[in-house]
């Protein structure tokens, strides 16, 4: 009997790779817009030692079925600075087990129902009023579509048995030998690099087991393959972020790399042994079922379910122990004297732990508001081109304005009920003094990042240090702690003011008129930025913060150490008061 490769082969079996597809994308898109925000503030929270991360990866992956979305959003979290990367390699361990879970589902025979319930929850979809009820059956809708695409895709890939030149070339790709088991992950793992889904290609593979194509043991190590492609999305998604979000990537493809090393190494043992323990339980995977007079084998994809699970588990318990290996690895990949900078991304001071006793969460704010105003002062070592500043001004002001945010969302949950008039008003004066440092780096950034792209003269740049070293001197009025000041250097005392400047700049004929425009908006800035530092000024004065703090029996915060504290003290630094 002649096969229509058209009627029976291409439409089912790419069709119901589509829907299959598709389901995922419906189920994952709505958990995800159920709770992805929380799950990612859950993850923050949780990661903070790797068991906490392990099983935080493996209980989000597990709901939203997506070890790529996992490890692109641990990534995410690793380049806005929430996660270090050794919680983020403990997390990407626990993804790994956590999408196996959706394998060992999609092995259920659950598939004539998939379409049954797709078509329930799509009507539910398509009349439902609340946004929560329309996510759920999203979600739903696309856990039945799994089911049913992957049964068509069995059902199409049933007359390949017919077919022997296909047989033929399958059987090539027998995994009885060591050469046959590399090509069948090889492939496995060329086919998920190209769809982007582990959970995919091993529906393709269940579908291919169920029907009689593949042999279980061979489905089994196109199974394994599939866990050593999906590690091109998550190196795909850090091309364009920071170095330690490439880290996290290079943790999950090293992760996969060695644990797919190790699984080779191992694979017939741990087949006789699967094939022994299912024969313990009278389980044969290779019987031959009768669906409507056609011969399939429904062990095959419960058999593959299991041996993903183990081999997942396996994974994690022989290579948990060197997280911190992996850690400092990783941490000198790609590592340069940039690194050695201190990152402002990441608050130094904040702990959440804190958060509900006010008393000691308070000062943390305090400490890091400085920090924050430190950060900005950056911009003008960066417009110096001083030895030891970041490189790249922008980089530098996203790190600021990340922390920026930090900062107020850590504040605002300082608002808590049984606080005083007096406590109310001195968070919410911390928040405004935070808005305005925020505004002023923007300031300083527009500065730092105009000096760095404009040719000066020689001239002209005279007339810039002046400026850049009077609003040096305006900083040092919020950063230095009272009691401390800052030494400027010898011949520097006095700087003109910016109207000054400004006339210095337009009447000298050693500039040129081009860089007199640049020089009068550079001048411009560096006002704006005094007003600002003013606002600080005032913001700080308009609460007696001392006294309210005093009265709570708040310790005072030690004042962080500015930028120039560590300076040379024969061109800058700290010394007491007089």
């Amino acid at each position: 009997m002649e096969v229509d490769l058209f009627k029976e082969i291409l439409v089912p079996v790419i069709g119901g790779l589509g829907i299959f597809l598709l389901g995922l994308e419906f189920m994952a898109s709505g958990i995800q817009a159920l709770s992805v925000n929380k799950m990612r503030e859950w993850l923050a929270k949780m990661a903070g030692t790797p068991i906490k991360g392990v099983m935080a990866g493996t209980i989000i992956t597990g709901i939203i079925q997506s070890s790529t979305a996992m490890t692109v959003m641990t990534v995410g979290l690793v380049n806005a600075g929430v996660l270090g990367l050794r919680s983020a390699i403990s997390v990407i361990m626990g993804a790994n087990i956590g999408t196996t879970l959706g394998n060992g589902l999609i092995a259920l025979p659950l598939g004539p129902l998939g379409l049954l319930f797709g078509g329930i929850f799509a009507t539910i979809y398509c009349f439902a009023k609340s946004d929560r009820v329309r996510n759920i059956s999203l979600a739903a809708m696309g856990f039945s579509l799994i089911f049913y695409g992957l049964n068509l895709m069995t059902g199409g890939l049933k007359p390949l048995r017919k077919m022997p030149e296909v047989l033929e070339l399958i059987q090539s790709l027998d995994a009885g030998s060591f050469g046959g088991v590399i090509a069948c992950v090889l492939i496995a793992a060329l086919i998920t690099a190209l769809i982007h889904s582990s959970s995919a290609t091993i529906g393709i593979v269940m579908g291919l087991g169920a029907s009689g194509i593949l042999s279980w043991e061979t489905a089994i190590a196109f199974a394994v393959g599939a866990d050593l492609g999906t590690t091109i999305t998550s190196w795909l998604a850090s091309l364009n972020l920071s170095k330690n979000a490439k880290r996290a990537a290079y943790a999950h493809i090293s992760f996969n790399f060695i644990g797919v090393a190790v699984v080779l190494a191992l694979f017939f043992p741990a087949i006789w042994l699967l094939k022994t323990m299912l024969g313990i339980w009278g389980i044969d995977p290779g019987a031959v079922v009768m669906v409507d007079g056609n011969e399939t084998y429904p062990g095959v994809p419960i058999v593959i379910g299991i041996f993903s699970i183990v081999f997942n588990i396996f994974n994690v318990l022989i290579l948990f122990p060197f997280v911190n290996t992996f850690d400092r690895v990783l941490s000198r990949v790609g590592h340069s004297e940039a690194d050695d900078i201190e990152d402002y991304s990441v608050p130094r001071f904040l702990d959440r732990k804190l958060i509900a006793d006010f008393n000691s969460a308070l000062p943390t704010v305090q400490q890091e508001a400085q920090r924050h105003l430190q950060a900005g002062a950056i911009f003008l070592d960066i417009a110096r081109d001083k030895k030891g500043a970041p490189a790249d001004p922008v980089e530098h002001y996203n790190a600021t304005d990340q922390l920026s945010r930090e900062i107020r969302s850590y504040s605002s949950q300082l608002f808590q009920d049984g606080l005083s008039r007096d406590q109310l008003d001195l968070v919410a004066s911390l928040i405004e003094e935070v808005d305005f440092t925020s505004a002023l780096s923007e300031s300083l950034y527009q500065i730092a990042r105009r000096v760095k792209r404009e040719p000066f003269s020689e001239a002209a740049r005279e007339v810039l240090g002046l400026g850049l070293e009077r609003l040096d001197q305006q900083m040092n009025t919020v950063l230095f702690a009272p009691g401390m000041q800052a030494r400027m250097p010898a011949g520097h005392s006095v700087v003109p003011d910016v109207e000054e400047l400004r006339w210095k700049a337009l009447q000298s004929r050693d500039v040129a008129a081009g860089e007199k425009g640049a020089l009068v908006a550079l001048l411009g800035s560096i006002e704006r930025a005094e007003t600002l530092i003013e606002r600080i000024k005032a913001e700080r004065a308009s609460v007696d913060r001392e006294a309210i703090i005093r009265s709570a029996g708040i310790p005072p915060s030690m004042p962080s150490q500015s930028r120039l504290d560590r300076e040379d003290p024969s061109t800058g630094g700290l010394v007491p008061a007089e």
